[in-house]
């Protein structure tokens, strides 16, 4: 296959997929990660897709956002790994949010019986897996519901997060690095995300390594809001050194 042909196609795949990454492109191609790198570079100086780390996006797709059950099943043994050392960072006896997403989900799902929180969140799918454990006093935030993420947002959302302190934040994103900070596809999401921030004392990120260098529409925080992030292995010791560098520390799962 010529360049331009094999160009075109990685282009429909990520049209079609919303992204496409170095080391997967490669392996269909049956070439190198730097021919597909070359690849991804020519698309890119052409306006048709955006370098992120590890691979690139359509142009026009900043916006792209998958629905639940596909994120649900993305990266699946990355996010129970950084949702399980996670549970090392619960407050003892203590107030927490819980941000909407599916590796805070994780968390959530994985709380001892034996945990004795308070507990806030604006994402019903956590929400209704927190409703009969013995040891959590549940708080919901209402809103306007999101379809595609299950999601309360909007001016309650806003009002309630303004009316509290937590102890930790556990607060997902769509991308993030320390160029662009936290971004997901939604300006509404974006701000209740930025209002948890403000409400919480100590500020957790999940996120598993393949969202590090995605830079998505709707920014709600610089990288150095963030106390702990916590991912997996994916991302590189020296992208981790970086974000060290900067202020946060960082878990690799």
């Amino acid at each position: 296959m010529y360049a331009p042909e094999r160009q075109q196609e990685i282009l429909r795949l990520a049209r079609d997929g919303g992204r496409v990454d170095v080391l997967s492109l490669a392996e269909e191609f049956q070439v190198t990660a730097e021919t597909i790198r070359r690849d991804l570079k020519a698309l890119d100086r052409a306006g048709l897709v955006r370098r992120v780390h590890g691979g690139a996006i359509p142009v026009g797709r900043l916006d792209f956002e998958p629905d639940l059950a596909e994120r649900e099943s993305t990266a699946a043994d990355e996010k129970d790994r950084v949702a399980k050392a996670a549970l090392a960072e619960l407050p003892t006896e203590g107030t927490m949010i819980l941000d909407a997403g599916t590796t805070v989900a994780r968390l959530a799902a994985a709380l001892p019986l034996e945990a004795s929180l308070t507990v806030v969140t604006h994402s019903l799918p956590i929400a209704a897996r927190l409703a009969d454990h013995p040891g959590i006093q549940l708080h919901l935030v209402g809103g306007r519901v999101r379809h595609r993420t299950r999601a309360a947002v909007d001016a309650w959302a806003l009002r309630a997060y303004g009316e509290i302190r937590a102890d930790v934040l556990f607060v997902a994103a769509n991308g993030f690095s320390a160029e662009h900070g936290l971004t997901t596809p939604d300006l509404a999401e974006a701000a209740v995300k930025r209002a948890a921030v403000a409400a919480a004392r100590r500020v957790v990120l999940l996120a598993d390594s393949s969202k590090h260098g995605q830079e998505h529409f709707a920014r709600f925080g610089d990288l150095s809001d963030v106390d702990l992030l916590i991912t997996d292995s994916g991302l590189s010791p020296e992208d981790a050194a970086a974000i060290e560098h900067g202020g946060t520390e960082v878990v690799r799962a």
